[in-house]
């Protein structure tokens, strides 16, 4: 079992000390260590995880600061870095390593300053490792920008799209309808040296059983009624690049067989033709459909089958990864800023009752969702009750008055006098009504600030130690 994150504390002894008593009463674990003890923590590898590092340097230099904030970036480079005893970040510090400090302070240490500084270390972390997931071990951060999350799903399918972006073999990808299969195939293409060819994507499904072969061959002059001209198909358009085949699982028979024909000689003919013409293409297909099931129900040819799965790939639905509804959400509205302007934002209550909803339209509705919201209400605070009823988690919320921050106040129920009237005729156990109250209002609490215990305490207006006393009594885990 992994231990909770630590707290390292970097610094004169007496200094140090102090910190960690306040640390300790925080709740917060710390380990303490000298200046000089950093290149043999460094060179040991240590397998703690460091949530970030405070510095307790009193009348240190500018180029003592600088060479400990460099070998705590050897240490870790996603560790963020909080100054104390007034120390300030050196004049001339790399930028990079001067986005690393999120908190300086002077001589005093509130509890107020001290658990926002906490928190935006932990934000600080939380966007490195998206960084760092969203990147990959050998592509750059922008190529996968279709793709955010970091779900373990959909960073396997980031990972696999490395292993075969640059390999000139066929790939099946299988997924539901919306869950961003022809955003694969485009990447794919995109890191292929054919990037600098045509990507031509055709629906199987939706084109005519008898036209479909003109579309992906073409025709000749007179090859049919209606062919007044020579056309070039989708095949011959992608030459060089790559061809997507969409729902390959509503292909007719028939048709099947010519594609297998051309992933197995590399050429094809047109409709009234008789010349052959090299398929210079690599062909992705995607469907929706169990294709192992329509071989058996004789609706898809077996061999096709496994021409086309060289290198499966399968897309996770969204209700599989709805920990990356918040990233998809900040990506959409991102987009949506900048195609049409008025972006909008979602609070935690909204974000909270989308995570719990099903997406049977996978990420094409929730893209839907945020320009529908966006057009109803233009550079707003979206809450639950401005969603449709269906996303609601509570059918029936009212709009609920934002703070400035755009979070939703807690949900505390309302006490009207008729309510109040309305005992039991054989009365109550009022002792564990207002328990069974408190700790509704104590989980609402910890839901909205993402688990961190001292964050809550504020929002109730208590001391941390107190709710943790609460929570101890009342069981309820953090």
């Amino acid at each position: 079992m992994q231990s909770e994150p630590v707290v390292l504390v970097v610094g004169e002894p007496t200094c140090c000390h102090r910190l960690e008593v306040i640390l300790e009463f925080l709740g917060e674990p710390s380990q303490q260590i000298e200046q000089d003890q950093l290149n043999i923590l460094i060179s040991g590898n240590p397998e703690t995880e460091y949530q970030v590092a405070m510095l307790a340097l009193p009348d240190a230099d500018p180029a003592k600061i600088t060479d400990v904030i460099n070998r705590l970036d050897q240490l870790k480079p996603s560790l963020p870095i909080i100054l104390t005893h007034g120390l300030t970040a050196p004049d001339g510090l790399d930028s990079r390593l001067s986005q690393k400090i999120v908190a300086s302070f002077d001589q005093t240490l509130s509890y107020s300053p001290t658990v926002d500084a906490l928190y935006r270390a932990q934000v600080f972390r939380d966007q490195s490792a998206i960084a760092d997931a969203s990147r990959g071990e050998r592509r750059d951060l922008h190529l996968f920008r279709s793709l955010v999350g970091t779900s373990r799903s959909i960073r396997n399918v980031r990972e696999m799209m490395t292993h075969v972006a640059d390999k000139e073999v066929t790939v099946l990808i299988t997924g539901e309808s919306g869950s961003g299969k022809e955003v694969v195939a485009r990447n794919l293409h995109y890191h292929s040296s054919r990037r600098e060819h045509p990507f031509v994507p055709i629906n199987c499904g939706a084109i005519p059983k008898e036209l479909l072969e003109s579309e992906l061959f073409g025709h000749e002059k007179g090859a049919f009624t209606g062919a007044i001209s020579s056309r070039a198909g989708r095949f011959e358009m992608a030459q060089g690049g790559t061809i997507l085949l969409d729902e390959i699982g509503d292909m007719p028979l028939d048709m099947q067989v010519k594609i297998l024909r051309v992933l197995q000689e590399r050429c094809f003919e047109r409709v009234g033709g008789n010349k052959s013409i090299p398929a210079d293409v690599r062909v992705i297909a995607a469907t929706h459909k169990n294709l192992e099931e329509m071989i058996e129900n004789g609706e898809f040819r077996e061999d096709l089958y496994y021409r086309l799965n060289v290198f499966p790939i399968e897309m996770p639905s969204l209700r599989e990864r709805s920990e990356d509804i918040p990233l998809l959400l900040n990506e959409l509205n991102k987009r949506l800023d900048h195609e049409q302007g008025g972006a909008i934002r979602f609070n935690s209550m909204a974000v909270m009752a989308l995570c719990q909803y099903a997406w049977p339209g996978n990420i094409r509705e929730l893209a839907n969702l945020v320009e529908r919201m966006a057009i109803m209400h233009p550079g707003a605070v979206i809450g639950e009750a401005e969603l449709p009823r269906k996303y609601r988690q509570n059918p029936d919320v009212e709009p609920t008055n934002q703070d400035e921050s755009g979070n939703a106040p807690l949900a505390i129920p309302s006490m009207s006098v008729d309510a109040v009237a309305m005992l039991p005729l054989n009365g109550l156990d009022l002792k564990e009504h207002l328990a069974q109250l408190e700790k509704e209002l104590i989980e609402q609490a910890l839901d909205i600030s993402e688990g961190v215990v001292a964050r809550a305490a504020e929002k109730l207006n208590l001391r941390r130690t107190t709710l943790v006393e609460k929570m101890r009594k009342l069981d309820i885990q953090r």
